[in-house]
């Protein structure tokens, strides 16, 4: 399984995840969030992919979206909007994100994790 997985390293949630990734033995590429955010095709991609919400992929606790006030402004713009704003800067995508041949992840949910890497 080809497993691609943001973080960034200083999270405690990022570092949660990948201790379970380790402890399973789960084989992953690398990717650091910040120094490589992802571009807009990429997060079209990965958003289609999921099934989710555009919503999921925000890190609606992180400082840039509240000082930025994307509460307030998301639900006035479009979804391409939003994607071309999320590429703009790694610390506004929700992680640690996990992006699998089948699924994705946001966040670090052990029950949805269990579920998606259940055969």
């Amino acid at each position: 399984m080809s497993l691609l997985f943001l973080q960034y390293p200083p999270c405690s949630t990022c570092k949660n995840a990948k201790k379970w990734l380790d402890s399973r033995e789960i084989s992953y590429e690398l990717r650091n969030i910040k120094e490589e955010n992802p571009n807009e095709i990429e997060l079209a991609a990965w958003i289609k992919k999921s099934g989710l919400p555009l919503k999921r992929f925000f890190n609606t606790s992180g400082n840039i979206y509240k000082e930025q006030n994307l509460k307030d402004l998301l639900p006035g713009m479009s979804e391409e909007e939003q994607i071309k704003l999320l590429a703009t800067n790694g610390m506004l995508v929700k992680r640690p994100l996990i992006i699998g041949e089948d699924f994705i992840l946001t966040g670090f949910k052990e029950e949805e994790w269990i579920k998606a890497f259940t055969p």
